[in-house]
């Protein structure tokens, strides 16, 4: 995967990136598939709750919550 990919959580807020490499365990990676989070998919950071954890952000038009943890191994390619 390119080299310039980052984890979704280094996104400054309100970015855009292009999903490059899912890195959760194929047993727990099957609902983000089915909520269209694929790799080559453009993702946008929304906002991290008050404590940091769970991360919102936007995917095919709408806005999704998934925990930081999960964040963090979705590898990102920011758009210029």
């Amino acid at each position: 995967m390119g080299g310039d990919s980052q984890p979704l959580t280094s996104l400054v807020l309100g970015r855009i990136g292009t999903v490059t490499e899912i890195k959760i365990p194929a047993e727990h990676r099957g609902r983000l598939l089915e909520m269209g989070l694929l790799v080559g998919t453009p993702v946008q950071l929304v906002r991290f709750a008050p404590l940091g954890d769970p991360v919102e952000i936007k995917v095919r038009g709408y806005n999704l919550t998934i925990r930081k943890h999960e964040a963090e191994q979705i590898m990102v390619r920011p758009h210029a």
